[in-house]
């Protein structure tokens, strides 16, 4: 079907014709979902949403100017929602299935503890035993430019490796780290890296997932992860700095330009994704993300 790169589009792609409009955000992965209003969905209209996001990886919606509650009540469509127990001094202290991406100071003055959330390529909650299936990233304020997010497919980044690459990883489990995160170099910092240490512990998840409901393997890595299970830090480094520039090359990735009320969902059994520091911290950037729960997996080690 041949549509123009700005146009909306009927998923047609089942046996019977959707209603759900959408359109292609670039070659390797997402969708935008056009003319729907999250806080007004129908559970046969989430249908339709929940096979584009299955599909495509990330889905974005424009123009949501919801409140809190109808943030939460239209993730939990997609299942039940993370309270970030793993990352307390991060979320809403009224609702904690809200996680602040933030820089805006604390009310005493202090910098935010999330200001530097997400500058590295990673997973959402990979480092806990049961990482994500979904996140729902919430752009309120946003920077005049820049400070935007990108994601990488990671089902092309498994499916595009070599025979023997995948047979020499297929059994390979990869320790992903909490903490792992830029942090304020004072005492706050050193103090949050000891907490996130203590609540959690390494996690060894396979390197590559298969994915619950599609069935595709997909690569599970990212820069939370130093070492291989069995395997020490100087013998692991190059093989994955090899498949983390592998899965992050140009061809699999999608740079998302934030504008106020976007919400973008996105799959993390099948991609990765970065923010990007490069705007003017003087300006806000403020965004408040939910977490869906996925199913356990790893171990700790």
């Amino acid at each position: 079907m041949n549509v123009g790169p700005n146009a909306c589009y009927l998923d047609q792609q089942r046996e019977v014709p959707m209603a759900l409009e959408l359109r292609k955000l670039s070659h390797a992965l997402g969708a935008e979902v056009c003319n729907v209003d999250v806080s007004k969905v129908s559970e046969a209209l989430f249908g339709e949403i929940y096979h584009a996001f299955l599909q495509h990886g990330i889905l974005l919606f424009r123009d949501q100017n919801i409140t809190r509650e109808q943030h939460i009540e239209f993730s939990r469509h997609f299942g039940e929602l993370d309270r970030h127990d793993a990352l307390p001094r991060d979320r809403h202290p009224e609702h904690p299935e809200i996680l602040l991406v933030t820089n805006e100071p604390k009310l005493d003055g202090s910098p935010s503890d999330s200001r530097y959330t997400g500058r590295q390529w990673h997973s959402d909650m990979s480092f806990t035993p049961v990482p994500s299936l979904g996140s729902l990233l919430r752009g309120i304020t946003m920077p005049e430019v820049g400070g935007d997010t990108v994601f990488a497919n990671m089902t092309l980044a498994y499916e595009t490796l070599s025979d023997g690459m995948k047979a020499l990883i297929a059994d390979l489990h990869g320790i992903h780290l909490s903490g792992t995160r830029k942090i304020a170099n004072d005492d706050s910092g050193v103090t949050r890296a000891t907490e996130q240490k203590r609540l959690n512990p390494p996690i060894a998840q396979p390197v590559v997932r298969v994915h619950p409901e599609t069935g595709r393997k997909a690569l599970y890595l990212g820069d939370k992860v130093k070492r291989f299970d069995r395997l020490t830090e100087e013998e692991s480094k190059p093989l994955i700095k090899y498949l983390n520039e592998h899965a992050t090359r140009f061809e699999f990735i999608y740079r998302h330009h934030w504008r106020a009320n976007d919400i973008i969902a996105w799959d993390n059994r099948c991609t990765m994704h970065l923010a990007l520091g490069d705007f003017d911290e003087t300006q806000r950037r403020h965004m408040e993300r939910t977490t869906v729960l996925g199913t356990p997996s790893g171990y700790v080690v």
